[in-house]
């Protein structure tokens, strides 16, 4: 028999439910969540035959001690699932918040940008298979727990990818030591997706060229350029805190 393991939170649960429903065992949803969107989770469940139990929140909170689990959490066969792009955005309630690795293959990194990006309420975290770390266990291990909470997603052509979400009307904006404008000067609507490169490289020519704005991060000290997952932290924040 295959090992089990949970996975929690809303987008995490649906786009699973969405892409591979045969791999969940049973679902444990808050019963004092009677809100449309649990409810349309247990009904999307029970359409494909996943068993959803009632519990209250100090079981939630033992299962996933310290988790933002949101009152719903899964149990699943086998290892973590790299997510498909439409899965994510199809079921988001509220305008795309996106982060892009373009070129960050330092698996540390990525753990670090993932943990960056749940703590930031990123909705996915997007890479090229061809110049990406994997979900490996240095990954997970630095990820503290959000590589199963915000789904990783790799894709074949991220340029082709970029040009797709702006069909969405989502705002591509790429992160450059040269750009014009600062961060704190530029303006960008509420669906957003954010590029960053790896330090010293930065974004590559066609990713740079595909993006909607570029802005860069004041810098004012000795140093040149800050962490992928430090400049994550602080574009992120700054999205975060004018959406709010």
């Amino acid at each position: 028999m295959s090992a089990s393991r949970l996975i929690f939170g809303f987008h995490a649960v649906t786009a699973k439910l969405r892409h591979d429903p045969g791999a969940i065992k049973e679902i444990v949803v808050d019963a004092g969540r009677q809100d449309a969107r649990a409810r349309d989770l247990i009904r999307h469940a029970e359409l494909q035959g996943v068993r959803v139990l009632a519990a209250d929140g100090k079981r939630l909170d033992a299962m996933l001690p310290g988790a933002r689990h949101q009152g719903v959490i899964a149990r699943v066969e086998g290892g973590r699932q790299i997510a498909h792009l439409d899965d994510v955005l199809d079921t988001l309630t509220e305008p795309a918040f996106l982060l892009v690795l373009d070129g960050v293959t330092d698996p540390r990194n990525l753990g670090a940008c993932l943990r960056v990006a749940d703590a930031a309420g990123v909705h996915a975290v997007i890479a090229p298979k061809d110049r990406a770390a994997g979900l490996n266990d240095v990954a997970l291990k630095t990820a503290s727990g959000a590589g199963e909470t915000v789904p990783y997603v790799m894709v074949t052509n991220l340029a082709r990818t970029l040009r797709d979400l702006k069909e969405r009307d989502i705002c591509v904006i790429g992160t450059a030591g040269g750009a014009e404008r600062d961060l704190y000067a530029a303006d960008w609507p509420q669906a957003t997706a954010w590029v960053l490169g790896a330090e010293g490289e930065g974004l590559r020519r066609l990713t740079r060229e595909t993006c909607d704005q570029l802005v860069r991060i004041p810098m004012h000290g000795a140093v040149e350029s800050l962490n992928v997952s430090v400049a994550a932290g602080v574009c992120l924040y700054e999205a975060r805190r004018r959406r709010a």
